[in-house]
């Protein structure tokens, strides 16, 4: 790809800190030098943001792809105007800004699968507040595939030198067992086999982490990893993937530390995020494996908290954005 892949940049829940992080991510020159950042979202709610955050950027509200700058200094925006300020409140959860996030998501797919974009970068969306608006939808995951018509998907999140993918995703703790079965765990280690070649690694060593203590003790603390999780590694290795497991897991990420896996496959989505939030917190970054798009995000909420208080951390965003940009160069063969 002889020129700079175009982003598109969701603004996520307009009550968070998407915006925040977003008009500081694009105040940053690198951004610029790597990519060409197009934000979907509202323009009464990004300008309210640079009036509080930059006085040396500005926004371009386009209609087409052709009318975008791509210029330092300058926000190119999709306005889809459908944020009304006076019933938005920072930090709050809201019915509005959810229904509004998820007409950005729409429209970034919709340039996405026509061509006009070449990769999405999703800035925090609620989940509370997608329920409240009437969707069913857990998370960006569920809600892409759904928009791409993808049945086998998996997320996957990378941070500093760890890479991790989850079977099941936003989901009670209560309910990841009877989640499991061998053709899900199959179908995510082969999605990362299939994967990792983008992330320069052709033949990866996959570890696959035990849902129970000690990988179940041969049936003694569990009977997931011979029902499901045996079976599934067991499978993988007859088509030729590189995978060993299941592996305890207070160990199986120490091993992939010290070089023995580059991707570690979890059954559930905190037992693959406290080790990496731990050593990446503000740099780690989730990737959709298996959608016919390009899609990475901040690995982050929308953190109500610190919404408005001009504090949040773009850094994410920032990682996300220079991902993406890798990724698109990979998928094209690197022209």
């Amino acid at each position: 790809m002889g020129k700079k892949p175009i982003i598109g940049i969701t603004m996520g829940d307009a009550a968070g800190i998407g915006p925040e992080i977003i008009v500081k991510a694009l105040s940053k020159k690198e951004v610029y030098r790597i990519s060409s950042p197009l934000v979907i979202g509202d323009g009464k709610v990004m300008s309210s943001e640079l009036i509080v955050r930059s006085s040396e950027l500005k926004i371009n509200s386009i209609s087409r792809i052709g009318e975008a700058k791509f210029k330092f200094g300058t926000i190119d925006l999709v306005d889809l105007k459908n944020i009304k300020m006076g019933r938005l409140k920072i930090g709050t959860v809201n019915k509005m800004a959810a229904k509004a996030a998820v007409g950005y998501i729409k429209k970034a797919v919709s340039l996405a699968r026509k061509g006009e974009i070449n990769a999405i970068v999703t800035a925090p969306i609620n989940k509370e507040g997608l329920k409240k608006a009437g969707f069913e939808f857990p998370g960006h995951t569920e809600l892409l595939a759904h928009l791409t018509k993808t049945k086998n998907y998996a997320m996957m999140l990378v941070g500093g030198p760890l890479r991790v993918v989850l079977v099941t995703t936003h989901l009670p703790l209560s309910k990841v067992s009877s989640s499991l079965s061998k053709e899900k765990i199959y179908q995510t280690i082969r999605l990362t086999w299939d994967n990792m070649k983008y992330f320069g690694t052709k033949k990866p060593r996959i570890g696959v982490a035990g849902l129970n203590p000690h990988a179940g003790e041969e049936g003694l603390f569990g009977k997931e990893e011979k029902e499901f999780i045996i079976p599934a590694v067991e499978e993988a290795k007859k088509k030729g993937i590189r995978v060993e497991g299941p592996i305890s897991p207070d160990t199986v990420f120490y091993r992939a530390l010290q070089g023995e896996f580059d991707c570690v496959i979890c059954m559930y989505h905190d037992q693959g995020l406290i080790p990496l939030k731990m050593l990446a917190f503000d740099k780690g970054v989730n990737i959709t494996l298996g959608l016919p798009i390009i899609r990475t995000s901040v690995d982050h909420g929308t953190a109500y908290e610190i919404a408005g208080k001009g504090v949040a951390n773009p850094q994410s965003l920032i990682e996300a954005i220079g991902l993406a940009a890798k990724l698109v160069k990979a998928r094209s063969g690197g022209r």
